[in-house]
């Protein structure tokens, strides 16, 4: 099965692909600098193309995309201008899941803390004229349709969380009749099942689900 990344680049060509323009509302609400690296922007560009025309090998609804990107390399500023574009399309519910709490504690301060060194938004976040904030939520009972709304959590707890329902946390109800979109970062930890011949029960499972 062929790659996306040589799909897009069959069907469309480096030309093509060169001309998506990346839209003001991921441009004008980056933290000023940051996006501007020519593979960074291609992102994007590939993202919008995918989503936004059709071709043979297009995958279907919902999109499961995976990027392949060296540490350091920029994958939390990609995660956060692509939050920016699906809010403009309607996108108001995000889940970012990860292995470690190490990580959801960094990836926090890059998108909650304006005073991080790696903050990766504006001063102020602007779409369609209206101001809006990126907001961490427990559960998606508290989520709003003005803002951005996170809920970070580890794939463990995650999983727990789904399969033991306790007050306050994710549950299965959260995904019901709502647009969410599910980031993971170290995406290859999610495969535990499959590398263990055992799906039932494992992270991979909840997931999938």
């Amino acid at each position: 099965m062929a790659f996306l990344y040589d799909i897009l680049l069959q069907e469309f060509g480096k030309r093509a692909i060169a001309q998506v323009t990346v839209p003001n509302h991921i441009t004008d609400n980056l933290k000023p600098g940051f996006g501007q690296r020519p593979y960074q922007i291609e992102a994007f560009q590939r993202f919008i193309l995918c989503d936004s025309e059709d071709f043979e090998g297009k995958p279907k609804r919902p999109f499961h995309l995976l990027y392949n990107m060296a540490t350091g390399s920029g994958k939390t500023l990609i995660m956060a201008g692509l939050m920016l574009h699906l809010y403009q399309k309607g996108y108001r519910n995000f889940l970012f899941f990860v292995n470690s709490n190490n990580i959801i504690q960094k990836t926090k301060d890059n998108f909650l803390n304006p005073q991080a060194s790696k903050y990766l938004f504006n001063d102020k976040i602007v779409i369609a004229g209206k101001e809006v904030l990126i907001k961490e939520i427990d559960n998606f009972e508290e989520a709003d349709n003005q803002n951005i709304n996170i809920k970070f959590t580890t794939i463990q707890q995650l999983h727990i969380d789904l399969n033991n329902t306790k007050e306050n946390s994710v549950t299965y109800e959260d995904f019901k009749d709502k647009k969410l979109v599910l980031i993971a970062d170290e995406a290859h930890h999610l495969v535990a099942g499959t590398k263990s011949g055992n799906l039932f029960g494992s992270w991979e499972d909840t997931v999938k689900k």
